[in-house]
């Protein structure tokens, strides 16, 4: 839960940051947005079952095995489907980094990102370098120095080396074999599924620590749960005592928890 809270602080932190310098309307690609998401229902989930235990109910326990349940399933059949329709999983992150190309330099979110992901994994555009004539300042009948040109962040070059930023000059008039040398002609697309197929390893692991916790927790609340329903089928109502083997002198209420149900219960 409080990883939860922290993630989404962050990413309402860069929300408003980004409305100050945004140009466009649209939150294509924004990592602030997937942030608040992300931490929104990290929280809510992780609440929902803080409260749960706390109170041994019944109800809460079950919404939040439910939806554990329901993130779990979502993750691994997200997965799934990206495995087995790879080529149409490609195509539309294609059309998509094609609209982002589109407006490369007036969303700084995706600016960022393209760049990054180009330098990182040595690649150029979406499906290769030739994605770049879709936006109006590289375009061929474009005015200006970046016509037929693609950004700097596409370029082949030694970490000793001074970035020439107009590295990429007149490239798009050009066939992938002459530019082999001076650019990186493949897919951003491609090279991303290429190094997650290379580094299968590193990747397992990193599902592994995401999905292995999810499903303990499923399936301890499910046992908490059936051992809750037991004791109430048998006493009439739960009692602490019943989980350690031994029983425990009633707990009395606060005048806090008269209040708010939600609220802990003390000796």
């Amino acid at each position: 839960m409080l990883i939860g809270g922290l993630i989404l602080a962050i990413g309402i932190y860069a929300e408003v940051e980004r409305q100050q310098y945004k140009t466009l309307e649209g939150v294509f690609l924004a990592p602030a947005i997937i942030l608040i998401v992300l931490g929104v229902i990290m929280f809510i989930v992780s609440f929902i079952g803080v409260l749960a235990s706390l109170r041994d109910n019944l109800c809460l326990l079950k919404v939040f095995l439910y939806m554990l349940a329901l993130c779990l399933i979502l993750e691994l059949a997200s997965g799934i489907v990206a495995l087995i329709f790879r080529r149409q999983t490609e195509d539309l992150l294609n059309k998509n980094i094609r609209k982002g190309i589109v407006n490369y330099y007036d969303d700084l979110d995706f600016k960022n990102i393209m760049d990054f992901v180009q330098k990182t994994f040595k690649c150029c555009g979406g499906t290769d370098f030739t994605d770049w004539k879709v936006n109006m300042y590289h375009n061929c009948s474009a005015p200006g120095p970046l016509a037929c040109a693609v950004p700097y962040t596409c370029c082949i070059s030694k970490p000793s080396e001074v970035v020439n930023t107009m590295c990429g000059y007149k490239v798009l008039e050009k066939e992938r074999l002459e530019n082999v040398e001076q650019i990186y002609t493949r897919g951003c697309t491609n090279a991303v599924f290429i190094w997650f197929m290379d580094n299968y390893k590193i990747m397992a692991g990193f599902l592994m620590g995401i999905l292995v916790p999810q499903f303990f927790g499923v399936v301890f609340t499910w046992l908490y749960i059936t051992r809750v329903e037991d004791a109430i089928e048998e006493y009439g109502h739960y009692m602490d005592g019943l989980l350690d083997g031994g029983p425990r002198k009633a707990k009395k209420q606060s005048k806090w928890a008269k209040c708010c149900k939600c609220m802990p219960l003390f000796d």
